[in-house]
């Protein structure tokens, strides 16, 4: 038999095994909630995304140690100019596509909403994003209610909070798919809802910017974070005016009052947190 006929019977042997197979481009079904995989990249000559593939030890290569201790607890940490976080093996956290709360300053709240939050019913399951190690299964009354935090070998630490249970522990190796949770509104919530951050050395980025919860999929196959480019915030202290906020921060209070939506005869108050970059 040629070698061209040995390729042809070998198409139609794979075809019949695998009748009507699902791309990376369809969405599938609610239930079904399969890990996404993404078209290999190359990667820009300026940045390195690290080899790290080690589940015990996420990437090792960008975080000094392994704690459990609270999701923003990092101190003496040098941020690198940019970090490369590969998108590939995702799983979205939930099929529902509906985003009740964005990121960014609440003016209003005066506080930042650090994460996205996602319409879920109490008892939806949750799934884990990538491949990953459970850094912290937990309880805040006050904030996160049952939360979980997990750390990824891509470089990305994802927290899902206001869970009705948690179905890990910390320590646990997880898959992108698996389920790690059950939608709720535990802690400081308001109905039941999905709280999803995404964080590098413990430093938010919108999770808009790689996650397309409507559409069911990841921006694109990578995402760079880049340190000077980092939103900047300034908690306001007692006898702070917008001049000086500007002066401290090398920015100007036209920047301040468009960044926040105020004027520049707001009234300020201790406590308040404008955001200055």
């Amino acid at each position: 038999m040629s070698l061209k006929r040995t390729f042809i019977s070998a198409v139609f042997v794979i075809a019949a095994m695998f009748p009507g197979s699902v791309t990376a481009q369809d969405k599938l079904p609610s239930k079904a909630m399969g890990v996404q995989p993404m078209a290999s990249v190359a990667m820009p000559q300026h940045v390195s995304p690290g080899m790290a593939v080690d589940l015990e030890n996420p990437a090792s290569y960008l975080y000094p140690e392994w704690s459990n201790a609270y999701v923003h607890n990092y101190v003496d940490v040098v941020l690198p100019d940019s970090v490369v976080i590969s998108m590939k093996g995702y799983c979205m956290p939930t099929d529902s596509t509906r985003i009740t709360d964005t990121y960014g300053y609440r003016p209003r709240r005066g506080r930042l909403h650090l994460g996205l939050d996602v319409k879920v019913l109490t008892g939806d399951t949750i799934r884990a994003a990538f491949d990953g190690k459970v850094r912290i299964s937990r309880y805040e009354r006050r904030g996160y209610g049952h939360y979980l935090v997990i750390r990824h070998p891509n470089g990305l630490e994802t927290v899902y909070g206001h869970l009705s249970r948690k179905l890990v522990e910390e320590n646990d190796i997880v898959h992108a798919g698996d389920p790690i949770g059950l939608g709720g509104s535990t802690g400081r919530s308001t109905g039941s809802h999905l709280h999803f951050e995404t964080r590098v050395l413990g430093n938010a980025i919108n999770p808009a910017k790689m996650f397309d919860f409507p559409n069911q999929r990841v921006k694109s196959d990578y995402y760079v974070y880049y340190k000077n480019t980092k939103e900047v915030y300034y908690k306001v202290r007692s006898g702070d005016t917008l001049i000086g906020i500007a002066l401290k921060n090398e920015t100007s209070v036209a920047n301040i009052c468009k960044l926040n939506g105020i004027s520049r005869n707001a009234t300020i108050r201790a406590g308040q947190t404008l955001r200055v970059n």
